[in-house]
């Protein structure tokens, strides 16, 4: 099992980067400003978004009725439907199904959900060879790291890394910087890996149940090509993806590369019902893997609702200044720190603690999830599972003491106004006092807040 490590102290080596923090808040806020001109282009933009939550809403709480109804139309239209309860059991039915077509090379487009069940890993370690086809997923994978967003994989890259990762991997110029250049060179050895890929395996964005179609939004046009020159197609979807209707389609477009990214859409909406043709196969894995734990929770059901766009690591002041990698999480952000400790919340109890509360992540939802409210229960959740350090737990159960007694707390105002004005700085500002590391102590008022609304606003 490995470590478990603190936010604060996995974020430490991005934050001390100024320059790189910087960057990164710049790059995400200029995503976050294009996602606004959007969502203020139309008109009906809350209506979009009301009618999304509540469709989604529907969907989770008939979820078992909407699940057999997709894989009964899928079946029918020539898909082979699979059942994986955890990420282990979809694992092995990918790679069950590369060993029944002997293949030893795949490609794969964008899944933040074979991203979720380590799924390279495991076919790697079986000798299967593969290929993430994404322009910022094949760099992170050259590079041996993880995405750090769920949109934007590589954010956290400057393109002059990119320029030495190239050169390293496949041979441009030593110090190419050049945007375009460094996207032509990706893209011939692409295509190259396009060519000898024998399976495509995408992920899913949505799912029709009353068609038993998929789709799948990509803005490099690489899943297209991936599932069109192979012969099968294995598609890995969490059972959170569906939509009942066909019709109800069009409103989650809408609104998810307007959140995502700022475009009116994504370039390329591609639809699968079957497979393509007689010699094709179309294989669908429908995931679990802690989806029916989610679900069963009152209070935090509603984050199934999320249709991964993004836009709430957009818009986090804590995610932006710290950088995806910092959360160790596949989902990483406000989302990221509602899930996770849904699965452990050993390993991540200090995610909940990455947020100011400030609900920009709420406001930007397209589906109306709760963010900030959910990050404030799960605090709640894991005082009563006892997982805070006992440092904090001491620490809060005397200032919940102090609060609920005024006399105490009007005593304990007066020795501290008085205290911080005799205290020397050291006995403030020392290695036990993580607080004051960059921080001055505020300067003491005269009288305390209750004193001057008793002489202002008494009568």
């Amino acid at each position: 099992m490995l470590p478990i490590v603190e936010h604060p102290a996995a974020a430490k080596e991005f934050v001390t980067n100024p320059d790189r923090s910087r960057w990164h808040d710049r790059a995400l806020w200029f995503v976050r400003s294009k996602r606004d001109l959007q969502a203020s282009s139309l008109p009906e933009w809350e209506y979009l978004r009301q009618t999304a939550s509540q469709i989604k809403t529907h969907t989770i709480a008939n979820l078992a009725h909407y699940l057999e109804q997709f894989e009964q139309n899928a079946i029918a239209a020539g898909a082979k439907v699979y059942w994986a309860e955890d990420a282990a059991e979809h694992n092995e039915i990918v790679l069950q199904i590369l060993r029944e077509h002997r293949t030893s090379r795949i490609v794969k487009s964008k899944s933040m959900l074979t991203e979720e069940c380590g799924l390279n890993h495991h076919l790697e370690a079986n000798g299967i060879d593969v290929v993430d086809t994404d322009l910022g997923e094949r760099i992170v994978q050259l590079r041996k790291e993880t995405p750090s967003h769920i949109v934007l994989p590589a954010i956290h890259i400057k393109k002059e890394e990119v320029g030495e990762t190239f050169h390293e991997h496949l041979g441009t110029e030593a110090g190419a910087s050049d945007p375009k250049y460094l996207t032509e060179a990706a893209r011939g050895h692409l295509r190259d890996k396009f060519l000898a890929g024998q399976i495509g395996i995408t992920g899913v964005n949505f799912a029709i149940a009353e068609t038993g179609g998929i789709v799948v939004c990509t803005n490099e046009g690489n899943a297209d090509l991936g599932t069109s020159i192979p012969k099968v197609h294995i598609a890995c979807m969490g059972i959170e993806k569906l939509v009942p209707r066909q019709r109800d389609l069009g409103v989650f477009t809408r609104l998810l590369a307007r959140s995502a990214t700022g475009q009116p859409i994504t370039s390329y909406t591609s639809h699968f019902i079957g497979p393509k043709d007689d010699q094709s196969e179309l294989h669908i894995i429908l995931v679990d893997n802690g989806r029916t734990k989610l679900r069963s929770s009152p209070t935090f059901r509603a984050a199934m609702h999320c249709i991964r766009c993004g836009a709430c690591m957009n818009t986090c002041p804590v995610y932006r200044r710290s950088g995806g990698h910092s959360y160790r999480a596949t989902v990483p952000g406000p989302i990221g720190s509602v899930l996770s400790p849904t699965r452990d919340p050993n390993s991540y109890k200090s995610l909940p603690y990455a947020c100011s509360l400030c609900g920009s992540c709420s406001d930007v939802c397209p589906v109306k999830i709760p963010l900030h409210h959910q990050l404030l229960a799960w605090r709640g959740e894991l005082v009563g599972k006892k997982l805070l350090p006992m440092g904090k737990r001491v620490a809060m159960t005397l200032a919940s003491h102090l609060f609920r007694h005024p006399r105490l707390f009007t005593t304990a105002g007066a020795i501290g106004r008085l205290s911080l004005r005799v205290m020397p700085r050291w006995m403030t500002h020392n290695r036990f006092n993580k607080w004051s590391i960059a921080r001055d102590m505020p300067k003491p008022p005269q009288e305390s807040f209750r004193n001057w609304h008793r002489r202002h606003r008494g009568n």
